[in-house]
């Protein structure tokens, strides 16, 4: 079980994103304020604090949010994670994963400082299959069914 580190929106896109302490998801949307919402299969972006460390170490001076990642988390293995994996959110809340990695399409200011991003390969995309309220600390559960891997 791992947990939610950073809770970050934005309200326009292409701009810096800001930390936030809760959030309400919302199903078939995304994060309730956040301009990347909406009906469409990346309705919230995750990214692991584990990773986004690898970047840090590598010389990048990041701040929660600057990889455009709506939750960044800590604990779970997204090495492991498939397309159509499960996870709850908090306490209701329930996403399912809809995309590992996006494409860029420009280099970002954090490729310009060390050389590599990240969310190409690391970022986790998915869509809000039930609704509810998140805040920062609350846990994140892989869900285990015919359609998810057995990692946890």
């Amino acid at each position: 079980m791992g947990k939610i580190v950073a809770i970050c929106i934005s309200k326009k896109k292409g701009v810096q994103k800001k930390v936030i302490k809760r959030c309400k998801l919302v199903e078939n949307y995304g994060l309730e304020g956040d301009a990347h919402a909406g009906s469409w299969h990346r309705q919230i972006s995750l990214l692991s604090k584990e990773a986004r460390l690898v970047m840090e170490n590598k010389g990048a001076k990041l701040n929660d949010g600057d990889f455009g990642e709506n939750l960044l988390t800590e604990g779970i293995d997204f090495v492991h994670i498939k397309v159509g994996n499960k996870l709850r959110l908090g306490k209701d809340a329930l996403v399912r994963i809809t995309q590992i990695g996006k494409e860029c399409h420009d280099r970002c200011s954090i490729y310009y400082q060390v050389g590599d991003c990240i969310m190409p390969r690391e970022g986790i995309f998915a869509e809000v299959l039930k609704g509810g309220e998140i805040k920062i600390d609350d846990d994140i559960e892989f869900l285990n069914d015919k359609s998810s891997s057995s990692n946890n």
